[in-house]
């Protein structure tokens, strides 16, 4: 999904490739016990930097489609449609099968449906369903409407009702998966302080108002196109508008709090309003200023972005999937590299920080293997 952007932007490759570096870095520490704060999730409510990586990564996807659908003249062809809903079903469906690995063929009545290559397809398809049927006016009041539908439909339809519309299990995003799909194929991981129990962090529901996270990047790939000659103010304006969607969110956390697991209308304006500030910086950096002394780190993991996050989620299953041992003495590859590479220089968070860092490189390197052959990876 890299599109055309890097022939007139550099920065938008640029940004890519930064929130895949970080995104590596956060989905694989050496252990889950030693994390610093700054790199986990947001217990429930709240926001920390991690939480504002995911809706980077949609929001870059957005941008890359303005230049991407130029072929189709941003317009809702029968070549374009088709374009759309191959890429649509074939991410859904890897989503699917990589959560299932190495064991794909089995266990399917507890297969979990959704996950985040889905959000992504999802998020991508319905996205450019709007934006290559409706303009920019029709866009921003469409994108509007979501937002306040969702925050509707959470509290119209909390179960039971009287509840919290904004805890985990009595949440319309709870009640619908466990409607279409049941417990058993839903997220069972830990949320909300330790409590484990079946709820899908990147629920169908839930998807709704991330299809504006896209949209947002969208009328910015907008703006960095008609604004091509002037980068300078482009920049300006993009964080003065970066700056009044950050605050909007933070104003209505007061009445819909902040929350990436429900994805709520008021932590779609806070990260994509910080989403804007840092496009509009590495405009700045890269398109204005020319910074190239280590940019290149990040254009590798920009031109194939996809493919690096598929590499390291596919690639950390297999090392935590090969174990051996039992009981208190049971080991997986993980496990070992990081008690004897990196626990004998720090056990803790420091420790578990430097193998996320060198499993990133890990990846790149894989990455940078490509983008010197000229290999891009796309769907």
């Amino acid at each position: 999904m890299s599109g055309q952007a890097s022939s007139r932007y550099l920065s938008v490759d640029f940004y890519r490739g930064l929130t895949i570096a970080f995104m590596i870095i956060v989905n694989t520490p050496g252990s889950w016990k030693h994390v610093y704060p700054p790199l986990q999730h947001a217990v429930w409510h709240g926001c920390t930097p991690t939480d504002l990586v995911f809706p980077s990564f949609m929001f870059i996807i957005g941008v890359s489609m303005w230049f991407a659908f130029a072929r189709y003249d941003r317009k809702w062809t029968t070549e374009a449609r088709n374009k759309v809903l191959k890429r649509t079903v074939l991410l859904f469906l890897i989503g699917v099968f990589m959560y299932k690995l190495p064991f794909f063929w089995r266990d399917w009545d507890t297969a979990r449906i959704l996950g985040v290559p889905q959000r992504l397809a999802l998020g991508y398809g319905l996205a450019s369903v709007l934006v290559l049927n409706l303009d920019r006016k029709k866009l921003i009041w469409a994108s509007a409407g979501l937002l306040l539908l969702y925050w509707g439909i959470l509290n119209w339809f909390a179960y039971p009702a009287g509840s919290d519309p904004y805890l985990a299990e009595s949440s319309a995003v709870l009640r619908l998966d466990t409607w279409l799909f049941g417990t058993s194929h839903l997220y069972n991981g830990e949320i909300n302080g330790g409590i484990r129990y079946p709820f899908d962090p990147e629920g169908l529901l839930s998807t709704l108002p991330s299809v504006v996270t896209v949209i947002m990047g969208w009328l910015c790939g907008d703006w960095l196109g008609h604004r091509k000659n002037n980068k300078e103010k482009l920049v300006r304006e993009l964080l003065i508008f970066g700056i009044i969607c950050a605050v909007t969110g933070l104003v209505w956390d007061l009445f819909f709090p902040i929350n990436k697991k429900l994805w709520t209308s008021s932590y779609v304006m806070y990260a994509g309003g910080i989403s804007m500030m840092l496009l509009a910086a590495s405009v700045w950096l890269v398109d204005v200023l020319n910074w190239r002394n280590g940019a290149g780190f990040f254009f590798t993991f920009g031109a194939n972005s996809l493919f690096a996050y598929l590499l390291s989620e596919v690639l950390i299953i297999f090392w935590d999937s090969i174990s051996w041992g039992a009981g208190n003495s049971a080991t997986n590859v993980r496990d070992w590299i990081f008690s004897h590479a990196f626990a004998p220089i720090d056990s803790g968070e420091l420790g578990s920080f430097l193998f996320a860092l060198s499993y990133m490189l890990l990846c790149w390197l894989i990455c940078r293997w490509l983008y010197v052959k000229k290999i891009f990876i796309k769907l």
